[in-house]
């Protein structure tokens, strides 16, 4: 059973974890990861969740295990449901709500789709898209929701930074 640490309000680790599925306690938090990745022609790669996790477009990401940092926890989750391998991911942005802290990555780098192992249990496709591809996914309710969210504060990081 996969644990996760327990964060208090200044995103510190407590010291505590609680298994997968276990109700976060008042007080604390639990980490999730996410990254938006871009290749060079500027379209982003995005994944369909399987039809066990909602069936929706999203960005890669989740939980780090307990022990793991944020950085350590996005490249393995990267890793996991694609079996890629990603360079330097940025941090651009930690936020979050109620119980929950996120972290927000960014990484440009080409990505051959033909290399990529989908885990069949959270991934059911992958393909690259522009902004305009998910934003029409998004509106005709194929893109989930807090994922769009964030790949949104993804685009304001890129034009703010001037990125690609």
């Amino acid at each position: 059973m996969e644990k996760r640490d327990l964060y208090n309000s200044n995103r510190e680790k407590t010291g505590k974890f609680i298994y997968k599925d276990e109700e976060i306690p008042e007080g604390y938090y639990i980490l999730v990861v996410v990254i938006v990745m871009q290749n060079k022609e500027g379209r982003f790669l995005i994944q369909k969740r399987s039809k066990e996790k909602g069936g929706k477009w999203a960005l890669t990401g989740g939980h780090p295990k307990a022990g793991e940092s944020s950085i350590e926890g996005i490249k393995i989750e990267v890793k996991e449901e694609l079996g890629i391998d990603i360079n330097d991911p940025i941090l651009f942005k930690k936020t979050g709500k109620k119980n929950i802290l996120c972290d927000l990555y960014y990484v440009n780098q080409d990505i051959d789709i033909k290399n990529i192992i989908m885990q069949k249990e959270e991934v059911e496709d992958v393909k690259y898209a522009s902004l305009e591809e998910i934003d029409d996914l998004f509106n005709k309710g194929e893109f989930k929701k807090s994922h769009y969210k964030m790949f949104k504060d993804g685009i304001k990081y890129l034009n703010k930074n001037k990125v690609n």
